[in-house]
């Protein structure tokens, strides 16, 4: 689209504000492939590459460029320095919420192919963070849900129990118990579901157990071709492969075949051993609940230690909401702030029941 005869000086604030933008992004874009190899890299250099083409279309419109420009928004200047800093997956995250709320579809300036490149670079950016999140080991998102999980109860604990107006020790106590008790608990249902798991694993997997009878099976009439069934393999499949097997041990002779036709499948395995899973939970979980007994463990007591527990609880809320917003693909400060709101309406319920059983108590 042709400029204007004579763009109005709101027009060029404008244009000029899309070109410090545009320049910005295709940076971040730089800046994330720097970090990056193979084909990872080369979208990233293509998305760059893109909004050079996007700067062109402004700076042509200006007429050049201009003797002054104005700042990136806000959102780029993150996106910029989270880039130089951060891995890639939580810049990505948060530019795929960016590329979703694109200007150009209601700028009369901007080509219609600039509209277009937008929504896709949303795509794309969204397939590079979803690879970026597979990558992401399970460790770390234990730990985000298991000091979520920690902080959320103990902090609605102390509330509850702090509320009933008895003594600061006691708070303390019942917050470090409160602690061990969530913990211990986390530990051993992550012990017992990975070690549940392992041999729940062991108990179906195939066997060689019948290996040694395969030789003597009638070829036409061959059990074997049920075992094959059983696994999911189609009726005739299974009887073709069940004579190629029977066959098979036959040519080495009464002793076993090279390779077992009973115990060759795909192998699932679980990752991780059941005493690190039950480690991991502890720990993850006691160093959020640790939070909220620190006013306490610093001999704070009364109003003042709830107040402090509130904040330093708050703060950790909203790092984990943003964190697991990321993660999802969502945005983050909305996540942050659903996160605080559940926490803090725990928080509330556990200190109105200890202020109605400290009053009957009275």
């Amino acid at each position: 689209m042709s400029a204007p005869a004579a763009p109005t000086a709101r027009e060029r604030r404008r244009w000029e504000q899309y070109l410090v933008n545009e320049r910005a992004e295709a940076r971040i874009y730089r800046e994330l492939a720097a970090r990056r190899t193979g084909e990872e890299r080369d979208i990233l250099l293509a998305l760059a590459e893109a909004e050079g083409r996007h700067e062109a279309h402004w700076l042509e419109l200006l007429g050049g460029e201009p003797a002054r420009l104005p700042r990136p928004d806000a959102r780029t200047v993150l996106l910029g320095s989270m880039a130089k800093r951060f891995g890639s997956i939580f810049v990505l995250a948060l530019a795929q919420n960016a590329e979703a709320r694109s200007p150009y579809d209601d700028e009369p300036s901007a080509t219609a192919a600039m509209a277009a490149d937008e929504k896709v670079h949303h795509e794309v950016v969204r397939g590079l963070a979803a690879r970026g999140r597979r990558r992401l080991s399970g460790t770390f998102r234990a730990a985000v849900f298991g000091a979520n999980d920690g902080l959320v109860s103990n902090l609605a604990l102390v509330m509850g129990i702090g509320a009933t107006g008895v003594p600061a020790q006691f708070v303390l106590f019942s917050g470090v118990a409160g602690l061990l008790a969530g913990a211990l608990s986390m530990g051993a249902g992550e012990f017992v579901s990975v070690r549940s798991q392992r041999e729940l694993l062991a108990a179906t997997e195939p066997s060689d157990f019948a290996d040694g009878a395969i030789p003597h099976l009638d070829i036409d009439a061959n059990e074997l071709a049920l075992v094959y069934r059983t696994r999911g393999m189609p009726s005739a499949e299974a009887s073709a492969r069940a004579r190629r097997a029977v066959e098979a041990a036959r040519a080495f002779g009464e002793g076993r075949a090279h390779t077992s036709p009973l115990s060759t499948v795909d192998h699932r395995e679980v990752v991780g051993s059941d005493w690190g899973a039950a480690l991991s939970s502890f720990l993850f979980f006691a160093s959020g609940a640790i939070i909220p007994v620190l006013p306490w463990i610093f001999g704070l007591s009364g109003a003042a230690a709830v107040v402090l527990a509130l904040v330093l609880v708050g703060v950790a809320l909203l790092c984990t909401g943003a964190a697991v917003g990321l993660l999802s693909g969502a945005p983050p400060l909305r996540r942050a702030l659903r996160q605080l709101a559940i926490g803090f309406g725990a928080a509330a319920v556990t200190y109105a029941l200890g202020l109605l059983f400290g009053v009957s108590l009275a």
